[in-house]
């Protein structure tokens, strides 16, 4: 049998995670590196960072040049929803402010405010809204409970907004997949990249 370097091997390992990923056959890293290296029979675990690196490269293998009208279109959308909700710190984060999102991506926007009804019944008066609730999410070592609203736009994408505790507002959080502390776009800053430069990526590794 040919000897493989281990470095071959992670690589291998990242690419069918990504695969899984891309695919919506897993929804987690963790579930998708474990069951990528199952299927490779090997123990290698690779980092959440090197599978998004190879989740990357197949949006753009198999999306081409329409991906990055996409992208600009989901922050176009993005700074809709965030004009709405101005005075709430609105704040783009996820695949769409890094400049990562794929065709089964959506936008992520944090707002924070005590009150989410007012939110939810602001956001109904101009787009459609699909479903609203209480959900856990994990922010780094931390549990968290924070009100998510689902939108469905008039470009047919997918937006959610969830909405935090004020006091969570200038808590640096750091990264699970990329490592480095999440900072995302506040609306001026969003409004700059449309500007300058709409596909802009933000993230660790170079492309």
């Amino acid at each position: 049998m040919p000897y493989k370097s281990s470095a071959s091997i992670r690589e291998k390992v990242a690419r069918e995670a990504a695969v899984l990923l891309y695919s919506s056959q897993e929804k987690e890293y963790k579930q998708a590196k474990h069951r990528a290296a199952r299927s490779l029979g090997t123990r290698i675990l690779v980092s959440n960072k090197e599978i998004a690196e190879e989740l990357d490269k197949i949006a753009d293998e198999i999306e081409g040049s329409a991906r990055k009208d996409m992208i600009v279109q989901l922050r176009k959308d993005a700074l809709t929803i965030m004009i709405l909700l101005v005075d709430l710190h609105p704040r783009l984060v996820g695949s769409v402010w890094r400049g990562t999102a794929h065709k089964n991506s959506d936008i992520d926007i944090e707002a924070f405010f005590d009150d989410p009804q007012i939110v939810v019944e602001r956001l109904q008066n101009f787009l459609n809204v699909r479903g609203a609730g209480w959900q856990a999410m994990t922010k780094g070592e931390k549990n968290e409970t924070a009100f998510h609203v689902y939108l469905h736009l008039p470009s047919g994408n997918e937006a959610e907004v969830i909405v935090r505790n004020p006091e969570k507002m200038n808590e640096a959080e750091k990264c699970e997949i990329y490592g480095d502390i999440i900072k995302g776009l506040k609306i001026h800053q969003l409004r700059t990249v449309l500007i300058e430069d709409p596909t802009q990526k933000f993230t660790p590794f170079k492309n």
